[in-house]
């Protein structure tokens, strides 16, 4: 696979989401009390004595490693501390010890939020990453809050299990499952979150909660599918499992010129197809100018043959270059996510929901927003992950995901430099709003795992979002965990 290949596909999975591990308070650090006088300083040493896990302090060990995320574009923030959590308690006392000091406070899982989500500037960053403990009894697997999802799924082979997750290797379950939590299972099993059981976290007062379909039910239907950084610190997870079977795998390539055809076709696709058949769509801005124009699909039957054809068909065109495999759980894992694990890479990006299929008018602009950015040599892409099958058959009030009858989603995508300079970060913004002003007319929103700056936090939630601020005020009557990309 190519570079641009691996990057696109691991993306399209639903794989990015560590914004919602992402709580937080947005006040400074020291402020005015009630007489006027600037309140105390924050007692780092006492806090570190009540803690089992590590804090790390600009100027220590460790610390330069310990506050970087994903995507290097955020390395200049630096964080009063950061703390890798060894228990639950730790959780439970960086949050009491943010609220005393007024500290923002902002949660780390796999660290891949779009927006520099697990960073925060001279405020407290609390990093889950070691909470990834992992067991399965009984058709169920529970999963600390820090695994990163190859991990996950490596475990899980182990006994002939799966759960519907994203791609790239690295990107921490919480953030994943939280938002929803797309990828070649969606249409066979449902979103991620569709699949849990119950689940574990720390909310804004301090206090450890086990939540479910019957413990605190109004609190269960708001995390699965309403984001992160809004009601607690996820610490757990417990989720049904699927089985791990072999997977069929086709890959179709065609032309520019067949490139409005193609987006047809697959709109049809999505619509149409068995709920066993995946398949993502990929226009890629080439170096030369050009689009190249691809769908990678997977068919959970074990053959994929029949899938293939059904796309050519909806096209109307043979494909240029066609291939057709099977692969085993765990090659299809390591296939889908690039390998076994994913350097930290530069990129900005964004998202539209599609509520139903674009008009010609409407794919003319996708196509030319991606030729305009590859004619300005902009890494970019377009890449459209389908929804429908089960995803669309889960009850629509059953969870917070507002997108249940939607077509799919499209991630704007591109690639930068790891610290880019304000032009290369200018060409990419203006190639995704380009983006989305192409689909405007086609768009329901946008998925909050896909978050992204200067987006009204309203669009990610669509008609869910009265319940969800009703819950938030429940939960975080103080709105204590709280961002620019968080409910208020």
């Amino acid at each position: 696979m190519s570079q641009i290949d691996r990057r696109t596909l691991l993306k399209a999975g639903g794989a990015l989401a560590a914004v919602a591990l992402t709580s937080c308070s947005d006040t400074k650090a020291a402020t005015a009390g009630p007489d006027g006088l600037t309140a105390a300083a924050p007692d780092w040493a006492g806090f570190t004595k009540g803690l089992t896990g590590k804090l790390y302090r600009p100027g220590e060990t460790g610390y330069a490693a310990a506050h970087q995320v994903f995507n290097p574009r955020f390395d200049s923030i630096q964080p009063a501390g950061v703390v890798r959590i060894s228990t639950v308690d730790d959780v439970r006392e960086s949050i009491l010890f943010a609220r005393k000091n007024k500290l923002v406070c902002v949660p780390k899982g796999g660290g891949h939020s779009y927006v520099g989500g697990s960073t925060v500037s001279n405020g407290l960053v609390v990093d889950v990453g070691s909470a990834r403990g992992i067991s399965y009894a009984s058709g169920a697997v529970t999963i600390g809050a820090g695994a990163k999802l190859y991990d996950v799924h490596a475990f899980l082979d182990k006994y002939g299990q799966s759960i519907p997750t994203g791609t790239c290797p690295t990107v921490g379950i919480a953030g994943l499952t939280l938002g929803g939590g797309m990828g070649i299972h969606t249409r066979t099993y449902g979103l991620t979150h569709d699949r849990l059981i119950s689940l574990q976290l720390v909310t804004a007062d301090g206090v450890f909660k086990t939540v479910s379909a019957t413990q605190e039910p109004e609190l269960f239907w708001a995390l699965r599918g309403g984001g992160g950084g809004n009601l607690g610190i996820v610490t757990s997870f417990k989720i049904a499992t699927i089985p791990a079977n072999k997977l069929g795998f086709f890959r179709l390539t065609w032309t520019e010129a067949q490139a409005a055809a193609v987006v047809r076709g697959w709109q049809r696709f999505a619509h149409e197809a068995p709920s066993t058949a995946w398949g993502n769509l990929h226009i890629d801005a080439q170096s030369n100018g050009t689009l190249s124009i691809h769908i990678l699909g997977v068919s959970i039957t074990g053959s994929a043959a029949a899938a293939a054809a059904q796309v050519e068909s909806f096209v109307g065109a043979k494909a240029t270059t066609r291939s057709v495999t099977v692969k085993t759980h765990m090659e299809a894992v390591r296939y889908l996510g690039g390998g076994t694990t994913s350097p930290r890479t530069g990129f900005l990006a964004g998202s539209d929901v599609l509520r139903g299929p674009m008009d010609a008018a409407t794919i003319n602009g996708v196509l030319g927003a991606v030729k305009t950015a590859a004619r300005a040599k902009v890494p970019a892409a377009a890449i459209f992950d389908p929804l429908g099958g089960q995803a669309a058959k889960e009850p629509a009030a059953g969870t917070a995901w507002p997108w249940r009858s939607a077509l799919g989603v499209i991630q704007w995508y591109c690639g930068t430099a790891a610290h880019p300079t304000s032009a290369q970060l200018a060409a990419a913004q203006k190639f995704v709003t380009a983006g989305h002003h192409a689909v405007t007319k086609a768009s329901a929103g946008g998925y909050v795992n896909y978050v992204e700056a200067g987006r009204s936090v309203n669009s990610y939630y669509g008609a869910k979002l009265g319940r969800l601020q009703a819950a938030k005020k429940k939960y975080d009557s103080t709105n204590f965990f709280r961002t620019s990309y968080t409910l208020s």
